[in-house]
């Protein structure tokens, strides 16, 4: 007999379906756009602020008067006007040039906002700075004054005892040698009997090798649902069995909790749920309850 469908049902399932394909989405456009803002405002603002403040200063220097820019043309009578209305706090104790430099600055950050490209050019020169950062400290010569300045940088307390564990983090995700999962494993975790599907990082410590008397390797068994954590074991070599599947097709499997199973990875005749399939129900058995047989031990028999 089918289940009779209700709108509350129906609501139900439509919306958790919606929530389920739009959620992903927005989680990643408010993620990228709090993060497109603190690069702003805390990496291109800063930068921003200090090209305007050095255009205001090479500009006289590099410019004939006749072809100064309008923003820098400060007048007399725009000074006075100014200390007038009294534009900026504390301008009767400030000379005229020092009004004038203000003025200056505020014409030009008007100017600067009528363009809203010119906001760009913080995160411009911000990715060349790093750029060329990166191109200074990978020489030898940059390296070495790089490692002092870390290693004073490292004595500052509170400073030490934060830095090595963002360095480490770092690394892994951006460094040269990122951290990398090439291996889909299965051992048997927590013991014997028990599968487990894990992924292989690297050999493993000298002192482990030395201690089991065997090769060992470091496997890393992701939790579910935030592979991110997990646990990381040691298991000798020779009980490591490798899996013909991709990191990618594993790290869906942790997600999910093994719902979501590649086609190509069903057990054989198992296919794909659809929308709309029944869960599975266990096949009818050919043999009847225990409790329906007549020789069955644990039924007292008639008249007692």
């Amino acid at each position: 007999m089918s289940e009779r469908r209700t709108f509350t049902g129906d609501f139900k399932r439509f919306f958790g379906r919606g929530m389920a394909i739009l959620l992903p989405s927005a989680l990643t456009l408010w993620i990228l756009v709090q993060l497109f803002n603190f690069l702003m405002n805390n990496v291109g603002q800063p930068i921003n602020r200090g090209v305007r403040m050095a255009i205001i200063e090479v500009t006289p220097r590099v410019v004939p008067d006749s072809r100064l820019p309008s923003w820098f043309r400060v007048t007399d009578a725009e000074i006075t006007e100014a200390r007038r209305v009294r534009m900026f706090r504390g301008m009767a104790q400030m000379s005229d040039e020092r009004v004038r430099t203000l003025m200056r600055r505020e014409k030009f950050r008007e100017a600067w906002d009528d363009h809203w490209y010119l906001e760009a050019s913080g995160l411009v020169v911000a990715i060349i700075l790093i750029y060329f950062a990166g191109l200074l400290l990978g020489g030898y010569l940059g390296r070495r004054v790089y490692e002092r300045l870390e290693a004073l940088l490292a004595k500052i307390p509170g400073f030490k005892q934060v830095y090595p564990h963002v360095k480490q983090v770092v690394q892994m995700i951006m460094g040269d040698t990122p951290i990398a999962f090439n291996r889909v494993v299965m051992v048997e975790y927590p013991r014997k009997g028990i599968w487990t599907v894990g992924l292989m990082t690297s050999s493993s410590l000298r002192a482990v090798h030395e201690t089991a008397r065997e090769p060992a390797i470091t496997i890393f068994i992701p939790s579910t649902p935030t592979p991110f954590t997990g646990f990381t074991i040691n298991v000798p070599a020779k009980e490591v069995i490798d899996l013909p599947i991709s990191v990618e097709e594993a790290i869906r499997f942790f997600v999910t909790g093994g719902v979501l199973i590649p086609d190509s990875q069903l057990p054989p005749g198992v296919r794909p749920r659809t929308e709309g399939d029944a869960p599975p129900s266990p096949e009818p058995s050919a043999e009847p309850p225990a409790r329906d047989r007549p020789d069955d031990p644990a039924k007292p028999p008639p008249g007692v």
